[in-house]
């Protein structure tokens, strides 16, 4: 498929366990460093996992954002969009500053927003609902609800972070919240460039947005085998994409959002391009033949990932590097033979292939998106970031010395993202360094 609109990316957010903002994150990334820490709630708790992926997002932090009387209004993960999302559009080149008032600026009517989540508003119901609904009895008739406030439901909706999104920077188009497990934040991305393409936007913020709350791990935590619990005492090792020692994913929060436009939109206002999006696609593997709950069907991967490629029209010998969905588990040698299959390569003339995870943790709905968002970096400032801890590779995996261990500078043409949620659902997005013309 030839699609009839170029669409680029000019701006991204990042929220990260690793580095908060463009910047830190790239710094992170680049010098292979890990955001992953042991939790001491999490040890009161008994977790089995007691290691995770929370952003150095401090009060002050969030503060020179967004207002204060704003701010005490958001869930966890609604503060991380809205602060990937400004600095999103700040990136692309639009003047948003919160802080001096945002209520009069106009509507960006040919702009909407399409920010996903995982699991939304556990801090909401943990430390707000449920201490007052356990008090309700002891309330007057018809009063015992009252104390949660009038901001609870939106606290708590899982739109909250599109709306949060599309709130601050005032945008009149579509404005939504995908929710597909761990394919959240790529499919987000798939969505927004359809809906560029269908021309009911010329541009869009995609992406996706998790917090860090003890509730929001616990169900993965009481999985057997799902989350890492080897290293708590050693928690920068805990992920281990790829490596011999993986033995469950480290579970992390966050949030990345891209800013989607069209060619001809871009040029229009001026703006810088960062690269092009050639390319998306997203399906399932029907929870047949291998596919389940929580192993993808690999038939399903497959095709998603030729479907990208052929829309793209993409020889695969001319991809420059695979950001995998890659999660720490046993399903590692099982997606990296899926890309063996799918792109018809043998395992010498395999391209680059690396795991953003093993320096963030599994960051669930935002996983796709900050992933997204790393890629861009790498495509706009030409380096590789390396894959930690999987220094032994497992066993199963044999491509080579396609894996890198620490940074590389690159020229990156061609790069391809997936995400392989639970639910059998498989997204895939292939970038391209933007040539100017």
């Amino acid at each position: 498929m030839r699609f009839p609109k170029r669409v680029v990316i000019t701006g991204y957010g990042a929220v990260a366990p690793n580095g908060l903002g463009a910047p830190a994150f790239r710094a992170a990334l680049q010098a292979g460093k890990s955001g992953i820490a042991r939790h001491e709630e999490l040890q009161k708790l008994n977790f089995a996992c007691q290691i995770g992926g929370k952003p150095p997002v401090a009060a002050e932090d969030a503060e020179a954002v967004i207002p204060a009387a704003d701010l005490h209004k958001l869930n966890e993960a609604m503060v991380y969009a809205a602060m990937a999302g400004v600095e999103a559009a700040r990136m692309s080149g639009e003047s948003v500053d919160l802080l001096k008032g945002y209520q009069d600026t106009p509507v960006q009517w040919d702009t909407g927003t399409i920010v996903g989540c995982g699991i939304g508003g556990m801090d909401t119901l943990f430390e707000e609902l449920q201490p007052v609904m356990g008090e309700a009895e002891s309330q007057e008739p018809g009063l015992g609800c009252r104390p949660m406030g009038t901001d609870i439901v939106p606290k708590v909706m899982e739109s909250s972070v599109s709306v949060a999104v599309g709130k601050f920077l005032g945008l009149g188009g579509q404005t939504t919240t995908n929710s597909s497990a761990c394919n959240t934040g790529t499919e987000a991305i798939f969505e927004a460039f359809k809906h560029i393409q269908l021309g009911f936007a010329e541009s869009m913020y995609a992406g996706g947005a998790e917090g860090t709350h003890y509730g929001t791990w616990a169900g993965f935590d009481a999985m057997r085998d799902v989350l890492c619990s080897r290293f708590n005492g050693m928690p920068e090792k805990g992920s281990q994409p790829m490596g011999a020692g993986a033995c469950g994913f480290v579970p992390a929060g966050g949030a990345g959002v891209l800013r989607l436009e069209t060619l001809e939109r871009a040029r229009k206002r001026g703006a810088k391009i960062l690269c092009e999006l050639l390319a998306a696609y997203c399906n399932s593997g029907g929870q047949r033949d291998g596919g389940t709950m929580t192993f993808p069907n690999p038939d399903g991967v497959a095709r998603c990932i030729r479907r990208v490629v052929a829309d793209g029209g993409l020889d695969p010998k001319r991809l420059s590097l695979i950001n995998g969905h890659l999660t720490s588990t046993t399903a590692d040698p099982r997606e990296v033979g899926s890309w063996l299959k799918a792109l018809e390569l043998t395992p010498e003339s395999f391209p680059l292939i690396q795991s953003t995870k093993s320096m963030i943790g599994h960051t669930l709905g935002a996983a796709g998106a900050l992933e997204s968002c790393a890629v861009v970096d790498q495509i706009v400032h030409g380096y590789v970031h390396p894959s930690i801890n999987c220094e032994q590779v497992h066993p199963q995996i044999a491509i080579g010395n396609s894996i890198p261990h620490e940074m590389k500078k690159k020229e990156l043409e061609y790069v391809l993202k997936a995400s392989f949620g639970f639910g059998d659902v498989n997204g895939c997005l292939l970038f391209k360094r933007y040539d100017g013309r």
